[in-house]
């Protein structure tokens, strides 16, 4: 097709006639993302400035500020990194393994077969320690395998967001200490909603994302790491294989030269400021307990109507409930009903859970008795609708 033909082709498509951007109301109570604040909002409209205007630069290190106090840390390298979730990910495998390092996964869902992925890709020794979808690790098993395996690292997902487990973290990082390996924690469902002390439970590394806890849009990973995985990153014997994630690159941004490395998301990293300054406002504590009381209205809630859980109440994760589709319920017409007549989001089971369960998430914003209240009033009349058995209504 020549190039007069291509251009002949697309003024018949009328372009220019498309409508302006339209967006239908959404409540979005799914695994992720969550709805912004309404405050977050109006920050992320506010006109960009450059990434190195002087006032952007004094933004950056009130954000760095507000990082540390929602991590529960005093890391000096705290940041946001430019990307979702999964560009933090990736940035603590490809900045801290070189080829042929080992590294112990602890896998229980769907994200730990990420770091699995991931970590195969950067050509380290991979060993896996694996748990049924809906089950967390003890003490005890990861002990044992640190001290058996003795990994340059070990990572495990605080908060899977595929199973809807919690896993306990208290003590792992001394053994990791005393086994010199690194303590690498997925905090992608937990930051900004459920406890998390990095310095007090000695993790080394940590990485989330903006659109759940912290009621963002998508688009930033906060990501910490302390001077023990300084010390690792410093004394690499090969270059960061990703540039635009090499972390010793972005030092010198985030860091007191802020020497430029990319242009940087501006008006996302006012809208994580105003998320950030929200969680302070209200106070971690506060901002934690709300979650945990939300949590179990729901689950109380779901069980009172006859729904039973997929986790044990034992490690069961507030931000993110799998709660199991009855055998007479068509679980996608029932999500679609949802979300067509109500404007209510939840969402299907992921991977092995697909079909199975539905995943109801209560974070950041959106983790409200208001909220529950409405979902559960949902569930208890239109639910019966959607029973396989009753074609009439298809």
């Amino acid at each position: 097709m020549t190039e007069a033909k291509l251009i002949s082709v697309l003024n018949e498509e009328n372009l220019s006639h498309l409508s302006k951007t339209y967006v239908p109301s959404r409540l979005l109570l799914g695994p992720g993302p969550s709805n912004a604040h309404p405050e977050v909002l109006n920050a992320l409209s506010l006109n960009p400035i450059g990434h190195l205007d002087e006032a952007y630069i004094e933004l950056m290190s009130d954000v760095q500020k507000l990082l540390r106090y929602t991590w529960q840390c005093n890391n000096r390298l705290t940041l946001p990194m430019s990307g979702t979730g999964s560009a933090a990910m990736e940035a603590s495998i490809a900045n801290f393994i070189e080829e042929g390092e080992k590294i112990l996964i602890a896998k229980k869902g769907y994200f730990g077969d990420r770091l699995v992925d991931m970590a195969n890709r950067y050509k380290a020794d991979v060993s896996v320690i694996e748990k049924p979808w809906g089950e967390s690790f003890s003490y005890e098993e990861i002990k044992y395998e640190i001290e058996t395996k003795k990994p340059a690292i070990f990572a495990i997902v605080h908060a899977e967001t595929s199973s809807g487990v919690l896993q306990p973290l208290d003590g792992i990082g001394d053994v990791c200490r005393k086994n010199n390996c690194l303590f690498l924690v997925d905090a992608v469902t937990s930051l900004g909603s459920l406890e998390l002390l990095i310095d007090k439970w000695k993790i080394d590394l940590a990485y989330s994302c903006s659109q759940k806890g912290l009621s963002c849009p998508p688009g930033l990973s906060p990501f910490t790491m302390n001077e023990r995985a300084e010390e690792k990153l410093s004394s690499r014997k090969t270059k960061v294989p990703n540039w635009y994630l090499d972390l010793s690159l972005l030092n010198k941004y985030w860091g007191s030269d802020r020497v430029y490395h990319h242009t940087a998301p501006v008006n996302m990293n006012f809208a994580i400021r105003e998320g950030l300054r929200l969680i302070a406002n209200e106070g971690l504590e506060n901002v934690w307990n709300r979650h945990n009381t939300n949590a179990k209205k729901l689950w109380n809630g779901l069980e009172t109507l006859g729904m039973e859980l997929h986790v044990s109440k034992d490690y069961r994760l507030p931000t993110l409930t799998t709660v199991k589709i009855p055998p007479a319920v068509d679980g996608d017409g029932f999500r679609n009903h949802l979300l067509r007549n109500f404007g209510i989001e939840i969402g299907n089971g992921l991977g092995e859970l697909s079909g199975k369960v539905w995943r109801i998430g209560l974070m950041g914003f959106n983790s409200s008795e208001e909220n529950v209240d409405r979902l559960l009033n949902l569930f208890d009349t239109e639910l019966k609708k959607y029973s396989i058995f009753e074609s009439s209504t298809f």
